[in-house]
């Protein structure tokens, strides 16, 4: 029986494995690598393993059809495989997670945030074998262990999300104070709205971010046009909901989830004269319905290369009297009730 953890790094650059297997030698690990797909695939054949790093850019198949490969064997389907691949664009992490990684790390990474990831990753392998393999006197045990790892892969999703917003501002050019504020204005919706738990406030907190991300789509120059925008450019802006809908919905981690109810919805009417579906009222997610009053109260109060900052007074009328159109009006009095704390934040 085996007693060492084993990982294979499979990379066409020698230079990339070296560097993965110095910081990885820290934990004791044993090692093997392939520089090609094909490699992989038959050294997994006759070898086992408790996670694996797959580089995307390879050649041969690429490390999508690996990961596929490997999911539609029933010997390697519960292998972890964390893609460690240098192409940063959401699309490459969206079909990485579809199909089947478990986590996406780019290319310059930090010693530190590589070995906490695989030592997750690795830990969970671990405790769903216990979990298959023991009777139901460790089920406490293993609950108790998968919950602390399961909060360790909500940190990773929380960081995933950091990287994303960064990549998005830098885009967007509107400065991570306000994704700072949207969470924060979000987090407050929730935590007055008396049907919302302490969870769903730290969901909404996290995820909120994210409401803009399928922006990453559309054309800068469209994004930062100053004065209005023609028929069709404003046409192609509000795409980004949909195209965030097709990032995120592969995902079954509740952040990402809740993320990409909020990306597709959020531009939704309470009178059904929203986009991109014309849902009305309740058919609108909560979560949806909540940043479409915090979007817009920041979007108004904050100047952007197309626009004047609106007063506070001016911003608040307009979300009040929008009150049964566009916004929840539960919502808008939620907001009303406590304006001084959305003051506050709008201020930061």
């Amino acid at each position: 029986m085996r007693t060492n953890l084993r990982v294979l790094i499979v990379d066409d650059v020698m230079e990339n494995i070296q560097i993965a297997m110095n910081i990885l030698k820290e934990e004791s690990y044993d090692f093997s690598f392939a520089k090609t797909g094909e490699a992989a695939i038959i050294l997994l054949q006759n070898s086992e393993f408790d996670l694996i790093l797959l580089d995307i850019m390879m050649p041969g198949i690429d490390g999508y059809e690996v990961c596929s490969r490997l999911k539609a064997d029933p010997r390697t389907l519960d292998i972890p495989i964390i893609f460690l691949t240098a192409k940063v664009d959401t699309d490459s992490m969206a079909k990485a997670f579809e199909v089947g990684g478990v986590d996406y790390i780019t290319k310059p990474f930090y010693a530190d945030e590589l070995l906490a990831r695989v030592k997750t990753h690795i830990e969970l392998y671990k405790a769903q074998q216990i979990l298959q393999d023991n009777n139901l006197t460790l089920q406490n045990k293993i609950k108790m262990e998968s919950q602390r790892i399961t909060t360790e892969l909500e940190k990773s999703q929380k960081d995933m999300i950091y990287i994303l917003t960064e990549l998005l501002e830098s885009v967007l050019g509107e400065g991570s104070r306000h994704i700072h504020r949207i969470a924060e204005y979000s987090k407050l919706l929730a935590y007055y709205h008396e049907a919302m738990d302490e969870e769903d406030v730290n969901t909404i907190f996290h995820a909120s971010p994210l409401h803009d991300i399928g922006k990453i789509a559309i054309s800068e120059k469209i994004l930062k046009k100053r004065g209005t925008l023609s028929e069709a450019e404003f046409q192609s802006v509000q795409t980004h909901t949909t195209v965030a809908h097709s990032y995120l919905k592969h995902s079954d981690r509740k952040i990402i989830k809740a993320a990409d109810i909020i990306a597709y919805q959020h531009h939704e009417k309470w009178d059904g004269s929203g986009y991109p579906r014309g849902l009305k009222a309740s058919q609108i997610h909560i979560y949806g319905r909540i940043v479409a009053i915090a979007d817009v109260f920041d979007a108004l109060t904050h100047a952007r290369v197309y626009k004047e900052a609106w007063s506070i007074e001016k911003a608040t009328s307009y979300i009040i009297k929008q009150s049964g159109i566009a916004f929840d009006p539960y919502l808008v009095d939620i907001f009303k009730e406590n304006l001084d704390e959305f003051i506050a934040i709008s201020k930061t």
